[in-house]
């Protein structure tokens, strides 16, 4: 599960912008094998950002994170 999916930040989003994020998420801890805590909340942190801040194409969002 998305680290903040129950935050207050997760709420501003629907259901299918949470899915995109969620998507991303999954994809990014894969390749780049991400295991920790600290660096999984880090990436989620980063995706919810960009995604606030305009970047809301899960392609883009991938390419810009990797």
């Amino acid at each position: 599960m998305f680290p903040w999916h129950n935050s207050r930040a997760a709420n501003a989003l629907d259901s299918a912008d949470l899915a995109l994020c969620q998507r991303v998420f999954h994809h990014l801890v894969a390749s780049k094998r991400i295991h920790s805590e600290a660096e999984r909340e880090e990436l989620a942190n980063r995706i919810l950002q960009s995604f606030q801040h305009g970047v809301k194409d899960e392609d883009a969002l991938m390419r810009l994170l990797m």
